[in-house]
């Protein structure tokens, strides 16, 4: 089992959402989709992500601009970094996915990070998040509706919460087996490398 806690604004976590899918298919691995909020994630246990973005260094940034346009191209991704809105409120974005459900989330988290990262729409935004659903045939007046449903926000809040507890410090933060977590698309080698094990084993 791969457990994926994500947040859509994020591009990391979108390169990882895209690169992980046929891994798990290859390994016949099943994946628990784990929506939570990076901005919770940061405020509670990772305040360096607020500071870097007060005080930026500028060679850093620079260069970080540089390795997420190499890591967009080998995926065969768009992203635009920064967008216009930036950094982006995605409480109704994760809300929605937690609404669907694991299997049905999966199109709607995609449409959403195209949404954001390659055409550059403010996923804040109710219209955004309607387009999106008609887009995909999921009727939009029953999911902004849906995630105002008190139990949604409590399932969102408690998926940050655990996976702060889990030892999570952002997203993508990917667990397999409960215990051996990987954080950021980067890993996915690691992830391979430790499936393959359990695959000889």
């Amino acid at each position: 089992m791969i457990e994926f806690f994500f947040d859509c604004a994020s591009p990391w976590t979108y390169l990882a959402f895209h690169n992980i899918q046929p891994l798990a298919k290859e390994f016949g691995a099943q994946i628990s989709w784990r929506p939570v909020l990076a901005g919770g994630i940061f405020n509670a246990v990772n305040p360096s992500v607020s500071a870097a973005r007060e005080n930026p260094v500028a060679a850093k940034v620079h260069y970080l601009k540089k390795d997420l346009a190499d890591w967009a191209r080998l995926a065969g991704l768009t992203i635009r970094m920064p967008p216009t809105v930036f950094p982006v409120n995605s409480v109704k974005a994760m809300r929605g996915c937690l609404w669907l459900g694991n299997d049905a989330m999966v199109p709607f988290a995609r449409s959403v990070f195209e949404a954001y990262w390659r055409d550059d729409k403010d996923i804040s935004r109710e219209p955004v998040l309607a387009e999106i659903c008609r887009s995909l045939d999921i009727d939009p007046e029953m999911l902004l509706t849906g995630i105002g449903d008190e139990g949604i926000k409590n399932e969102l809040k408690a998926n940050t919460d655990e996976a702060i507890a889990r030892g999570a410090f952002g997203s993508p933060t990917i667990f397999l087996n409960k215990t051996d977590m990987y954080f950021g698309n980067d890993r996915l080698p690691l992830i391979r490398e430790a499936l393959q094990r359990k695959k000889a084993a």
